[in-house]
């Protein structure tokens, strides 16, 4: 039980700041372009740590 509301905790943690990034990088895409892709490179990498935190979950469930 504990293990579940830890990665619900931190799923939605990634998911806020996954949510920041892709907002950032809309924001600054015609202004500067050098931190938009560096915002939507970010967003990436933390889309590729939610679907890990996600399947983990998965498992977790099974």
């Amino acid at each position: 039980m504990y293990y579940q509301i830890q990665f619900q905790n931190y799923k939605r943690h990634l998911q806020d700041r996954y949510v920041n990034l892709i907002e950032k990088s809309n924001n600054y895409r015609f202004v500067d372009e050098a931190k938009s892709d560096l915002a939507a490179f970010k967003a990436m990498k933390l889309l590729e740590k939610i679907n890990q935190v996600n399947y983990l979950d998965r498992e977790l469930v099974i």
